[in-house]
């Protein structure tokens, strides 16, 4: 390493923890104490399930969105403004998973700073999984952290604490729920082809899907709205466009898919 990116690295870390010890002042008046939320964003483009990842700023660890709860908020509407904060997209669909609770599960990552920082307390984290219109948001780089991506859920980067575990977790759950919440709905764009509806399905349950009993049974819930367009482009025959009937669709969740998948 040259001597110049060695100090540019010390002068990182420095500033790193400069903004931390700056924040925890504030932050023990404005936050409930032990409490933080952690959410896995998932959001589906070409073909691919993605995953938003923030790059903290002092290292090459990546961690999920993340932050604390003001003491004058519940715990839904601080999941949705650490969001907003991020994708600058208000209204995510946020769907709450598990609490992780495990000893020191986040006290190592600020093992350098003093006992006294509010970061370094130990912490329960909510974990929420949000489904977003990938076109729809607009990513926000903070002060804290080098950069805010997706990643496709395939090729994640190493992950800081344990928030690999929450988006196993939260992938798990997701394939679970996939015919009791409205999935298809918030990650698809208004208007999507059946094979992009079926490439969904396939990523998150992980398997192949037969294409003709995919499609009848796609017709047979009476949830779509086949729409008097085509997908221009491409070499091959132009694929219809579809839409979601948003009151049927509401409806079949209550009462549950009728078949798995």
């Amino acid at each position: 390493m040259s001597s110049n990116s060695y100090f540019c690295k010390e002068y990182n870390a420095m500033e790193f923890k400069k903004i931390i010890e700056e924040k925890s002042e504030k932050a023990w008046g404005m936050y409930l104490p032990h409490l933080s939320i952690d959410c896995v964003v998932f959001g589906f483009h070409d073909a691919t399930l993605k995953v938003l990842v923030v790059q903290m700023k002092e290292n090459n660890l990546w961690a999920l969105p993340g932050g604390y709860v003001l003491k004058t908020e519940n715990i839904k509407e601080a999941a949705s403004r650490i969001l907003q904060q991020r994708t600058g997209a208000a209204n995510i669909y946020l769907q709450q998973f598990r609490v992780f609770s495990d000893l020191n599960r986040s006290e190592g990552f600020f093992e350098s700073f003093d006992d006294t920082i509010w970061n370094k307390q130990r912490f329960l984290s909510i974990g929420f999984y949000a489904l977003v219109d990938y076109s729809k948001v607009n990513l926000i780089v903070d002060e804290i952290s080098d950069a805010c991506e997706w990643k496709s859920i395939d090729e994640l980067p190493e992950l800081m604490m344990d928030h690999r575990a929450i988006f196993d977790k939260a992938l798990i759950t997701l394939r679970k729920q996939l015919n009791h919440k409205p999935i298809g709905y918030n990650l698809l764009p208004e208007k999507f082809t059946m094979p992009e509806l079926q490439k969904l399905y396939e990523i998150i349950l992980g398997k192949k899907l037969n294409r003709g009993n995919f499609y009848r049974k796609m017709l047979r819930y009476d949830i779509l709205i086949k729409l008097d367009e085509i997908r221009k482009g491409g070499a091959h025959k132009a694929p219809d466009l579809y839409q979601f009937d948003a009151e049927k669709y509401q409806l079949a969740l209550q009462n549950g898919f009728s078949e798995g998948w």
